[in-house]
């Protein structure tokens, strides 16, 4: 049966997710004596991802941002409301007080403490009526069928002279 696709959570909600992380960054600046800033929040992921903190860039130009799943927090608001909230912003202090951490390391659960959040959480959610990313794929062959690599896959066999075997004949794979 199919299953009715799940709308994204709407500008309201969206509202109330900065909100609060920007609540927990000010909880961190309270009970830690910093000041961390607040930090752009995208709703912007797809796929099994509820939550990312990314870092892009070096130096000067280094842009932080956390980006949220509107589709899971949609479906599973009060995890992601609960759960997914504190964990990426727990990542984005850690990196602003410690530098480079361990992902899930000590400075991590200590904060997710201070949250009163469960470090030990991970999601596993039932993905139905969620849109996917879209995995490009680059046609490959060898002596008995063709094959599908991904883009990264390519790019390693252009950029870093990767070779892939074919399962089957254990022949290399060469791009269609």
């Amino acid at each position: 049966m199919p299953v009715d696709p799940v709308i994204p959570i709407d500008d309201a909600r969206q509202h109330q997710v900065v909100t609060e992380t920007q609540r927990y960054i000010q909880l961190a600046n309270h009970e830690l004596d910093c000041l961390i800033e607040d930090i752009p929040v995208l709703f912007d992921l797809k796929g099994q991802v509820a939550g990312m903190y990314r870092m892009v860039g070096r130096g000067k130009k280094v842009q932080r941002v956390i980006r949220y799943n509107p589709w899971l927090f949609a479906k599973y608001w009060d995890d992601n409301f609960t759960t997914t909230i504190p964990h990426e912003v727990a990542h984005y202090v850690a990196e602003q007080l410690f530098g480079k951490v361990q992902p899930h390391g000590v400075e991590w659960k200590n904060l997710m403490d201070l949250f009163g959040a469960d470090s030990a959480r991970t999601c596993q959610f039932d993905m139905a009526g969620i849109p996917g990313r879209k995995v490009k794929t680059v046609a490959y062959r060898c002596q008995c069928r063709q094959h599908q690599l991904s883009l990264i896959r390519h790019n390693r066999v252009v950029r870093k002279g990767a070779r892939y075997l074919c399962r089957f004949c254990q022949q290399p794979l060469a791009q269609a």
